[in-house]
């Protein structure tokens, strides 16, 4: 069934615009938004955002590790397909959840505890229950990064090479869904993201820079950064996203280039956020997915 068929649309609400924009469109399309607001991560602008829409918007608040609550909300709402919107820090899900025991017994059968495996196992928790989850970028294909030079200015010949090595290196770090972001600085990684997440991967490399010895270090001072998706990357989570405090990020650690997957990372802001990289002259590039 596509959405065009939906009368209401279940959102698990992550932090940050993601879910936001996520909420924008599906109204903009007419459905109804059943929004299920996570305690731990979710903006409490949402409340505003359903006393300002109470027909078109309900939130219901509920903590992470409440899986059984989630599905009698959207059962209760005649919610029967769903989409997962903003991130949820990798680190709350491995040692702030406090799980119900639907979610323990699901966390027990597992056999390794990654992020893929943990939202592929809800997923199908949900879907046994009559709860379909959607592509995460449905509605929202228009804000996927395009292939091709976004910036004013192209990278150049070291930036190109540092890319080149770095989506090597990210994409086999994805395929062990380890993180998706890497930091290269004349063809060395600087940084490997894990649980930290990209903004704070970005800034260790950049703190990693300032505490070498300008005279002694060999590696040029600037950094590129690559994010990429995984291999076999799941649409309807975790899919990557940049935005303007990417550029942020970068400008503070003093980052030149940016290489994202064109078609598999959405850029929120977009003008914005190229508006922020032509200031600080950084390079931002959308490389076709690879096999595409």
């Amino acid at each position: 069934m596509g959405y065009s068929k939906l009368h209401s649309l279940g959102l698990i609400a992550g932090n940050g615009r993601f879910p936001f924009l996520l909420l924008e469109a599906a109204r903009a399309h007419g459905l109804r938004v059943v929004v299920a607001a996570i305690r731990e991560e979710t903006d409490a602008e949402m409340d505003e955002r359903a006393r300002q829409d109470p027909d078109g918007v309900r939130v219901h608040w509920m903590s992470l590790g409440e899986l059984s609550k989630l599905i009698e909300t959207f059962q209760r709402e005649g919610v029967t397909q769903a989409v997962m919107a903003g991130q949820v820090k990798h680190k709350q899900i491995f040692s702030s959840i406090r799980p119900d025991w639907r979610l323990a017994k699901l966390l027990l059968n597992l056999r390794t505890r990654n992020t893929d495996m943990l939202l592929g196992a809800v997923a199908k928790v949900l879907e046994d229950e009559g709860i379909e989850l959607l592509s995460s970028t449905s509605f929202l294909e228009p804000l996927l990064a395009p292939a091709g030079i976004l910036t004013a200015r192209a990278p150049d010949e070291a930036e190109r090479s540092d890319i080149a090595y770095g989506l090597g290196i990210a994409r086999g770090i994805a395929g062990f869904d380890l993180g998706q972001t890497v930091v290269i600085a004349a063809g060395a990684c600087v940084a490997v993201e894990a649980m930290e997440g990209t903004d704070a991967t970005i800034a260790r490399a950049g703190a990693l820079f300032r505490e070498m010895d300008d005279t002694a270090s060999t590696l040029e001072r600037r950094l590129t950064v690559v994010k990429v998706a995984k291999p076999n990357q799941d649409m309807r989570f975790d899919v990557p996203v940049a935005g303007v405090p990417t550029i942020a990020a970068m400008r503070a650690a003093g980052a030149t280039c940016l290489c994202v997957e064109a078609g598999r990372t959405l850029l929120f802001d977009r003008g914005a956020m190229i508006a922020a990289a032509d200031e600080a002259e950084i390079s931002i590039v959308g490389e076709p997915a690879s096999g595409v």
